[in-house]
């Protein structure tokens, strides 16, 4: 499978430019071979914690245009939004949808972001949702969730790629560049990392999108740059890390959630 990640500078709050440009993006990455299109967390919006001007419906205008943009490119895309939830709250979505517009997986944060408060605005979800998309098991988490290695723990043995969308800011970066290839190697699994650049809501953003192998290894990287990264990714991959190094087998301690 071909993974297409793009890393924009999101307008605030400004949907219709930002579906713009990943229409573009997309026309391009599938000329370019891509399978499936990675964006960021809250891709149409940028990361306002303002739910009445950010939260949707399930039918709502941005996963229609997803939906509408797989159908229209064949390619596959995962994508953040915020759907509406109880008391005036949002959750934090990552949404994937296959080439023929129909809805695989919807994963909703489970890690609130305490430090901006998020919590006073979004609802956490409940857990992992891993799914299947052209013969690759995979699960999707974003952005805070990335500190938090027991979350992966709960789905490593039964996934080949995890995706990371985040609005991670620069302040931050280290933390992003080093977590990023720890949870591929820890995991023995592909993933796929993809954040933004620019500015919004009065912070910075200097990417560093990547694609990490099982080993660690970095298949593709974003820099500080409005980019689209390709890589390749095999299932046989993990399989042949998994049965040189078993090491996942060799856990003491399984993590349960409740």
């Amino acid at each position: 499978m071909k993974i297409a990640a793009l890393q924009f500078d999101i307008a605030w709050e400004e949907r219709e430019l930002n579906y713009k440009q990943v229409e573009r993006y997309a026309r391009e990455a599938r000329e370019r071979g891509a399978d499936l299109l990675v964006l960021p967390e809250m891709f149409a919006t940028g990361f306002s914690l303002q739910p009445a001007k950010t939260a949707e419906d399930a039918e709502g205008k941005t996963v229609q245009f997803m939906q509408n943009l797989a159908q229209r490119f064949e390619i596959a895309i995962v994508g953040g939004l915020v759907l509406q939830s109880g008391g005036g709250k949002g959750l934090n979505t990552a949404l994937v949808v296959d080439p023929q517009g129909e809805i695989v997986s919807s994963y909703a944060k489970t890690h609130l972001f305490s430090f901006m408060e998020e919590e006073k605005f979004h609802q956490p979800g409940d857990g992992p949702r891993p799914f299947e998309i052209f013969g690759t098991k995979c699960a999707c988490f974003i952005c805070y969730d990335l500190r938090f290695p027991e979350l992966f723990r709960l789905v490593a043995e039964e996934v080949e790629c995890i995706f990371v969308i985040a609005s991670w800011p620069s302040t931050r970066q280290r933390h992003w560049d080093v977590l990023l290839p720890a949870r591929a190697v820890e995991n023995q699994l592909y993933l796929v990392g993809v954040n933004r650049v620019g500015e919004g809501g009065g912070l910075a953003f200097t990417g560093g999108s990547a694609i990490y192998s099982p080993l660690g290894e970095r298949l593709a990287h974003g820099g500080a740059e409005e980019k689209l990264l390709l890589a390749d990714i095999e299932s046989q991959t993990v399989d042949g890390v998994r049965r040189q190094m078993p090491f996942l087998a060799d856990r003491k301690y399984t993590p349960v959630i409740n």
